[in-house]
């Protein structure tokens, strides 16, 4: 009877330790996981403040007409070109 009640508790107790080890090895594998998702949160934080940065610079009133006047050769407009429309009266 004795012998019975050992060999189950040695199961047990084995059973008990795989189930830590199985524990243990999860318990790490979240936390290299958590790593990985905090280090790419921080990658996506740094890209954030460039896109942010770049649109500041890109919107820009001078930027805006550096590239009117260099690459769309756009000139101001004056009050000889302009054209002013009247509606047209009968209608």
């Amino acid at each position: 009877m004795s012998g019975k009640i050992n060999l189950v508790l040695t199961a047990l107790l084995v059973a008990c330790g795989l189930s830590l080890v199985n524990a243990q090895y999860q318990a790490r594998h979240l936390f290299i996981e958590l790593e990985r998702s905090q280090s790419q949160a921080r990658q996506l934080d740094i890209e954030w403040a460039q896109l942010q940065l770049d649109q500041s610079t890109l919107g820009k009133h001078a930027r805006i007409e550096q590239i009117a006047r260099g690459d769309l050769n756009m000139v101001p407009l004056t009050a000889n070109r302009t054209q002013y429309l009247s509606p047209e009266e009968g209608k």
